[in-house]
């Protein structure tokens, strides 16, 4: 009698598909993730479907040109309408796991699924360091591997978006490493000051940084979202305006963010806390350690997707063995647009305002 049965092939593609959906459920970052243009992450997968390995995103800026009146020659007076396009190149990101037949029998447990929550496990961290490296980044390079001459010509490009401390003044130097030196442990922690001036400059900066919730009626208010590492949002935690702003604001009770340890709130800035932001070390002034945050509008991030995860099994050792690979092709990038006379003269950061504030570890 004959039997009916799957196709290995189909087995595997459900798996792939399953697995990705619960990457994506899992991912904190999901949340500021979307195709659409308002998204704090943009997600772009046409390379899914064509062949490729670079994705361009254009930017129109706005016409700032007087009106006409009736009276005035319209002709010959056109406003050019000024765009710039950015490009993210994919590359391959993978791992493996291997396992022995024989350990699988012994154990209780199923392996291919403890090693697929593994391999999970470890995508997800991978996109959280990607999306964590690509914030902090210098016009494309590791903060961490930029020169002092690339994170100079950076801050001359972004300086009405980057902040060193509670002053705007802590950079007039454009100099990097010296506006590093300008903050301290008393003046230039995080507070409720410091991030309304940020939302500030978001909504002075030019280009513009937009919001990713645009005011649409009386009493609203542009919203932006503050990532921020743990050490800084103790700071802020700890300041009594802060505080008292959340305790009289919120909901009394379990659910006030004051005592749920949830994300926090300051003038429609939802602050999220970022325990892997790095410090950048002793560098502000008499050796105070200094640590990045990011105030997020619409298109900070692009990803770029090429090529779902997909898993790969293979058996070595006359089929004693048990490999499985994880295996995707995408990119992330802090989006940026040239201000200069071509595409990548005098990169701005699209959609971010960058803060470096003092922070010290726990005693």
């Amino acid at each position: 009698m004959a039997e009916t049965y799957i196709p290995t092939a189909l087995t595997v593609q459900q798996w792939d598909d399953q697995y990705f959906t619960q990457y994506l459920n899992q991912n904190f970052f999901k949340k500021f993730m979307g195709t659409g243009t308002n998204s704090v992450i943009q997600v772009k997968e046409d390379l899914t479907k064509k062949p490729g390995d670079k994705i361009t995103l254009t930017l129109v800026n706005r016409l700032t040109g007087a009106a006409k009146g009736a009276s005035e020659t319209l002709e010959g007076n056109e406003e050019d309408l000024s765009t710039r396009s950015f490009g993210i190149t994919v590359r391959e990101y993978s791992h493996a796991v291997k396992f022995s037949k024989f350990e699988e029998q012994k154990t209780a447990i199923n392996l291919r699924q403890a090693h697929k929550d593994t391999l999970m496990d470890w995508n997800m961290e991978l996109d959280r360091d990607n999306i964590i490296s690509a914030l902090g980044s210098i016009n494309g390079v590791a903060y961490g591997s930029a020169t002092e001459a690339q994170k100079d010509a950076w801050l001359v490009d972004n300086a009405d978006r980057v902040l060193f401390g509670a002053a705007k003044s802590n950079a007039s130097s454009n100099d990097h490493s010296a506006a590093l030196l300008n903050v301290d442990t008393t003046a230039d922690k995080l507070t409720p000051d410091a991030i309304s001036l940020m939302k500030r400059m978001a909504k002075q900066a030019n280009p513009r940084v937009r919001p990713i919730r645009p005011k649409t009626s009386i009493g609203g208010s542009d919203g932006y979202v503050l990532l921020a590492p743990t050490e800084m949002v103790r700071d802020l935690a700890a300041n009594s305006t802060f505080t008292q702003a959340n305790r009289d604001a919120g909901v009394r009770g379990e659910d006030n963010k004051l005592f749920s340890g949830a994300d926090y709130k300051w003038e429609n800035v939802y602050i999220y806390e970022i325990e892997d932001i790095p410090s950048l070390g002793a560098v502000g002034a008499t050796s105070a350690v200094v640590r990045p945050c990011y105030l997020l509008g619409a298109q900070a991030l692009g990803m770029s997707w090429a090529m779902r995860p997909q898993t790969v099994e293979e058996e070595f050792d006359y089929k004693r063995k048990m490999g499985i690979a994880i295996k995707q092709w995408y990119k992330v990038e802090k989006l940026r647009f040239g201000t200069g006379a071509t595409d990548t003269d005098d990169y701005k950061d699209h959609g971010i305002v960058t803060g470096y504030f003092a922070s010290a570890a726990d005693a």
